[in-house]
């Protein structure tokens, strides 16, 4: 069992609290990933759960057992750190036979296991190599190779992909993803700001924005139904566009309009408000499409093309501040001073009223 239980779990430097409050439950097996902007406390919560800093107040609890004083070294966590950190003197054998050999684990067991671990990451070729002579990427599976030969309950990734380029880091990210099919029962933590590793990889994606938990749900429940405008405005690439609205509360349901909008007020439910304020709705580029005539829900001026290759991005000005980004299939051709009128079907909009809180959709 790995399963790994957080219970009103809080961290403090000084007067500063940097994470506040969180109650959280990983099943074993689990992959989680910790998403968040920079400073939001998702590698602090993590060295939290590996022991390597201490907990102000909660609980923190490994299989059932709270795990607060538990020293590192006996949680049966293994961990993969952004920084390779592996012994430059010895070849990629003797990296990952490395603690092995320190814990007195039998030289057979410790071959044994080595050698799993490199056939696991294609590392077989490159065994009597020292690290010099390795690329990043394969540094980096070296790197997840010395937490695979622990047999560890738990492994905790902290942004493990940031160090490589593009390329390398889509070639590891599948090494990961095949490394959690051939794990099934471990449970697995992994913390990144790029949302699409978090999207890729997670069973569940636990969204943090100043020490705080805003949304935690699958992928596709993250994208299709954020929380709020935080959310919805984290996940999803390019960004959800948001557009200032008023929303007129009726009851049973809200109706929101844009000013000089030709689009028909949208209808979201309103969980028995009345009265009117100031919102948001939110619309995805990739849900944007050329309007029909007296259908517009935005209109502007194109300022900026960017033509790759599957799709079109169109950038927007609309009067909003910052422009409206579109993303159009690439036989729509467009160039820089366009005027363009977009829409959009009713069941792509989000509404989130003034406090940021996303309105139920209706039906």
């Amino acid at each position: 069992m790995s399963a790994i239980g957080l219970k009103d779990v809080r961290k403090s430097y000084g007067s500063v609290e940097v994470i506040s409050s969180i109650d959280l439950d990983i099943e074993q097996g689990e992959f989680v990933v910790f998403v968040g902007p920079s400073g939001c406390g998702k590698s602090t919560l993590l060295r939290m759960i590996a022991g390597l800093e201490g907990i102000d107040g909660g609980t923190l609890s490994i299989d059932g057992v709270v795990a607060n004083d538990i020293a590192p070294a006996r949680r049966g966590i293994a961990m993969v750190f952004q920084s390779y950190a592996l012994y430059p003197h010895m070849s990629v054998y003797e990296n990952l036979a490395f603690s092995l050999r320190i814990a007195h684990v039998d030289k057979a067991e410790i071959d044994r296991r080595v050698r799993n671990a490199a056939a696991m990451l294609q590392l077989e070729p490159y065994l009597s190599r020292r690290p010099r002579a390795l690329s990043g990427g394969q540094r980096q599976r070296v790197a997840i190779g010395r937490a695979i030969v622990r047999e560890a309950k738990v492994f905790l990734f902290d942004e493990p992909l940031s160090n490589l380029d593009a390329a390398l880091r889509v070639a590891t990210r599948i090494e990961i993803a095949k490394l959690k099919e051939r794990l099934p029962d471990t449970t697995m933590i992994y913390v990144t700001h790029d949302q699409v590793e978090a999207m890729t990889l997670a069973d569940r994606i636990v969204v943090l924005n100043g020490g705080n938990v805003e949304q935690v749900g699958r992928p596709v429940e993250l994208y299709e139904s954020p929380a709020n405008l935080f959310v919805a405005g984290f996940i999803g690439s390019p960004a959800m566009n948001f557009l200032p609205c008023r929303l007129e509360h009726q009851g049973e349901r809200t109706l929101v309009q844009i000013d000089g909008a030709e689009q028909t007020a949208i209808a979201f439910g309103s969980g028995g408000r009345s009265g009117a304020e100031a919102g948001t709705l939110g619309v995805r580029p990739e849900s944007l499409h050329i309007a029909e005539a007296g259908a517009a829900l935005i209109t502007g001026m194109v300022e900026l093309v960017e033509h790759l290759g599957e799709v079109t991005i169109l950038y927007v000005a609309a009067g909003l501040g910052q422009p409206v980004l579109a993303k159009l299939s690439k036989t729509q051709d467009f160039a820089k001073g366009d005027r363009v009128s977009l829409s959009a079907a009713s069941t792509d909009l989000y509404a989130f009223d003034a406090s940021g809180d996303a309105l139920p959709r209706l039906g």
